[in-house]
């Protein structure tokens, strides 16, 4: 394929596309991880084994509508030209979903609500695809890692900022109605019918709205294509052909197995941690906020770290010692519980101070939650620019739908799986553990791909 000669975007037109990331992450923060996700496993469901069986198969199921319909998508988008009218369309499905999410009231319909949230997680992924394959046309592929590293710290900050809000202002103690600085919280929430949980599902929404407008402002789009009734017929044709192509592509094509199956495990680590550690410690909302607000001061962190050693060693090399990170963190958080850690290699004391995280088991559980923020932001955003240094601008929508195919082609897989074997063995535990293996796998195919994935393979 012919490069097609990148000039350099203004700085508000960089700015606008580093924001999205800032305008999507407290969906994922506050939602998909620390509120609303823990509320839905832990006290809208009748159980916590039902909750998070019902939570997962939720989030399988987004996956595979994921994985059939972005290669699709990113293939047509080459032929219509501009991503903005596609951002625009997924957002509007993800805004109306997210504020939806306020009738999730303890005892309300389950099915519903894990609708309403798989819904939103399309909507979010399809508009990420879309926002993804604009990046190869703002910068030089020698910037590309730095800038992607950049708007992933900045989706962190978003995300913790949302959170902190969350933790100080709206969520209150089930026993005294009062938030962690002892205000009532705010628009008269009442935490005894979840509404402190509920709220982040709007919240999210007005907050995805009014960030993603820089980018529909300032950052430069491609020019107008075909019709869409053209686009449609042609890119479904490019699409076959590059479906063939990419398998010719032997690196490229390496390096989209090697995702398909780690990023299988990150996802999972990312939806699953914080309702894991809800129902094994119990964790009040106010606790699930502190652990998320310290996972995101450290991801902020270690996308900053990335952001130059992605230009210094390249984003293979961070991709590799992020997965390093996160297998041994998963290792840990799964072989944690009241007591002990390391599966009773290390006996901890069963004293509980009374204080946020009281018990030693808790203070393990943060440690390896450290590791995992600060290589969770470097994992995807790194594998990001990878891809975007391996093809070129004029490809770069069809092979990113590709790319969120290989992300998320087998993404119902691991939280199926941890649902299938949480529910079968009646241990969280054991179906958590299966993370490992998609981390280990997809790490071992990675450091037999080339890079950039395009070179070719010795």
């Amino acid at each position: 394929m012919a490069e097609v000669a990148v000039q350099r975007a203004t700085g508000r037109g960089i700015w606008g596309w580093m924001l999205f990331d800032w305008a999507a992450q407290p969906f994922f923060t506050v939602v998909t991880t620390f509120i609303f996700g823990p509320y839905f496993v832990s006290r809208m469901a009748s159980d916590p084994t039902t909750g998070q069986a019902a939570w997962g198969y939720g989030i399988a199921a987004a996956g595979l509508v994921i994985a059939v319909l972005s290669p699709v998508l990113g293939s047509i988008a080459d032929q219509t030209g501009p991503r903005k009218p596609w951002i625009a369309f997924f957002a509007a499905i993800k805004i109306i979903s997210l504020t939806l999410l306020w009738l999730a009231a303890p005892g309300s319909s389950l099915f519903l609500i894990v609708l309403l949230f798989s819904l939103a997680s399309v909507a979010a992924e399809f508009s990420t695809v879309f926002n993804d394959s604009m990046m190869p046309r703002l910068v030089p592929k020698e910037e590309i890692g730095k800038i992607s590293n950049i708007a992933w710290g900045l989706g962190y900050l978003g995300g913790m900022i949302a959170l902190i809000f969350v933790v100080l202002f709206l969520a209150g103690s089930l026993e005294t109605g009062k938030t962690i600085i002892g205000l009532d919280p705010l628009f008269g929430l009442d935490p005894k019918l979840g509404e402190d949980a509920r709220f982040t599902g709007p919240m999210s929404a007005g907050w995805y709205f009014l960030f993603i407008l820089p980018m529909f402002f300032f950052t430069p789009d491609a020019t107008k294509g075909l019709p869409i009734g053209p686009a449609v017929r042609e890119g479904l044709s490019e699409l076959k052909s590059t479906l063939f192509e990419v398998r010719k592509r032997v690196g490229i094509f390496r390096f989209l197995i090697a995702r398909m199956i780690y990023q299988d495990g990150v996802n999972a680590v990312l939806a699953l941690g914080g309702t894991f550690a809800a129902g094994m410690f119990h964790w009040s909302i106010t606790e699930i906020g502190m652990f998320g607000i310290i996972l995101n001061v450290v991801a902020i962190f270690g996308c900053w770290i990335a952001a130059r050693l992605d230009t210094a060693l390249g984003s293979k090399a961070v991709v590799i010692i992020a997965l390093i990170m996160l297998s041994v963190a998963t290792i840990g958080i799964v072989s944690t519980g009241p007591g002990f850690t390391l599966l009773g290699l290390i006996q901890l004391s069963t004293a509980d101070s009374g204080g946020l995280f009281g018990t030693a088991a808790e203070k393990a559980y943060i440690l390896y939650g450290l590791l995992v923020g600060l290589a969770f932001g470097p994992v995807q955003a790194s594998s990001r620019s990878y891809m975007a240094r391996s093809v070129t601008a004029a490809e770069s929508g069809r092979y990113f739908g590709i790319y969120a195919l290989a992300g998320r082609a087998t993404s119902f897989l691991a939280p199926f799986l941890v649902s299938t074997i949480t529910l079968a063995s009646g241990s969280a535990r054991l179906g958590m553990a299966v993370i490992v293996l998609f981390l280990g796998i997809g790490m071992a195919i990675l450091v037999r791909t080339p890079y950039p994935a395009d070179k070719p393979v010795g």
